[in-house]
């Protein structure tokens, strides 16, 4: 008998004891069921036509149990989990793509701008079909992104399905060193300031901080900065931690973010602190429906607190919490532990956030020249998904938002055409901008 079966066995054997002891023989514990996977264990090791290493069996037992839980709960094998913590860090070597299962299909959520996928055409809700030959139909998300990273220079062939397309897109593409830009920016003629966050990492907060210290210097002697347009769309999220920096550097007092556990507990409230706050300029956050986990939690904070004004299309509706545990054979699992509320007490999983104004995406790549909208699967399309609790008490109170009338600023730079959802989130600040309005 292997080490690791007689240790389950002894615990079981004790487990078992204590439960004969205890007080209360009707409070059986879960862990009796310790015994029926001893056995079974038994019987594979034992029997199995192939012999089977104890990592692989208790990995896949582990991965097994969580994969009954919800969507978003996960086993990480040791490499499995420092391949995560280097995308924390904003840096590795792939395609530029992240992805998440989503009812049994290898999704893309998120591509980096300039990287491989994103120069093929590869965007967010494209579905693989096959990675490097192998097909992705309930492929493990480890084993996908194995297959996607490798060596700079190396190519890896893949097939994606679109939702609105006929035919499957095959591509093939060079894997390279992947520097994720959580931030970036551009100043328009009229002095707005467009920010774009496409990931929320380690260093965001502080690269956000730099571009708005950086527009502010540029757009002095101008008369500084007139609003800002903070774009979420397409941000598959990230860290918590990020999440409640960007949402500080416009709030100055007030609850950022909630979470909430069994049975409605309060595990934590982040608030937002006073020092550093930037000035009340006016600001429009663009959302649609791959804005997800920290982008709702920006997005639901900034407008529950009359800061910002929403536009774009309803949210993803990611609003659970994951813990990261490290396991003592530097394993870990990523478990659902609460849940999010923004600052009025609303939940945002499975039912997203709703702009203030409703924007579709036009796509100009549509056949025949026409546009139409652009199809998204959200968190209440997922199988096991966790169900929102709206009815949490003590809302905040909303500040005037301000009229979103008025003509457009005078030599406005909206940007390329094709991005209506830009377009129309610039006019509407502009709106608010000549009404004289700000946004708090």
């Amino acid at each position: 008998m292997g080490t690791l079966l007689r240790i389950l066995c002894c615990a079981c054997v004790l487990l078992l004891q204590a439960d004969r002891a205890a007080a209360e023989p009707t409070a059986l514990s879960p862990y009796r069921k310790l015994e029926i996977f001893a056995r079974a264990l038994a019987h594979v090791e034992y029997s199995h036509v192939d012999p089977v290493d104890d990592d692989t069996l208790i990995y896949g037992a582990i991965r097994g149990m969580l994969q009954v839980l919800d969507p978003h709960s996960q086993f990480m094998d040791p490499e499995q989990f420092k391949i995560l913590t280097s995308d924390t860090e904003g840096r590795y070597a792939g395609i530029g793509a992240e992805i998440e299962v989503r009812d049994g299909w290898l999704t893309i959520v998120a591509v980096t701008e300039g990287g491989p996928a994103a120069r093929a055409g590869l965007r967010a809700g494209d579905r693989f079909l096959s990675i490097a030959g192998k097909g992705a139909r309930d492929l493990p998300i480890a084993e996908a992104v194995e297959l996607m990273r490798g060596a700079p220079g190396t190519a890896v062939a893949v097939t994606v399905r679109r939702p609105e397309l006929e035919q499957a897109l095959e591509v093939s593409l060079v894997r390279e060193l992947i520097e994720i830009e959580a931030v970036n920016a551009r100043l328009h003629s009229d002095r707005v300031l467009h920010v774009r966050l496409r990931t929320f990492h380690e260093s965001t907060g502080a690269e956000l901080r730099t571009v708005l210290d950086d527009a502010v210097a540029r757009s002095a002697e101008a008369g500084g900065i007139r609003g800002l347009i903070l774009d979420l769309r397409d941000n598959p999220g990230g860290l918590l931690s990020a999440a409640v920096m960007v949402a500080d550097e416009f709030l100055d007092e007030g609850t950022i973010v909630s979470t909430r556990g069994r049975a409605g507990r309060l595990l934590r409230e982040h608030r937002a602190e006073a020092a550093g706050t930037r000035p009340a300029w006016p600001m429009v956050v663009l959302v649609n429906g791959y804005s997800a986990s920290a982008s709702e939690i920006v997005a639901g904070a900034l407008h529950d607190h009359g800061r910002a004004v929403l536009v774009g299309t309803r949210t993803f509706g990611k609003g659970s919490v994951q813990n990261i545990i490290e396991l003592p054979d530097h394993s870990a699992i990523k478990l659902t532990t609460g849940l999010y509320y923004t600052p009025s007490g609303r939940s945002i999983q499975a039912t997203g956030i709703a702009p203030d104004v409703e924007v579709e995406q036009l796509d100009p790549d549509a056949r025949g020249g026409r546009e139409r909208a652009r199809p998204t699967v959200r968190e209440r399309d997922l199988e096991r998904h966790l169900g929102g609790d709206p009815a949490l008490p003590t809302p905040a109170d909303k500040k005037n938002r301000g009229s979103l009338r008025g003509p457009a600023s005078p030599g406005a730079d909206t940007g390329p055409v094709q991005d209506h959802q830009a377009a129309m989130a610039h006019q509407i600040l502009s709106a608010l901008i000549a009404s004289g309005a700000s946004s708090k």
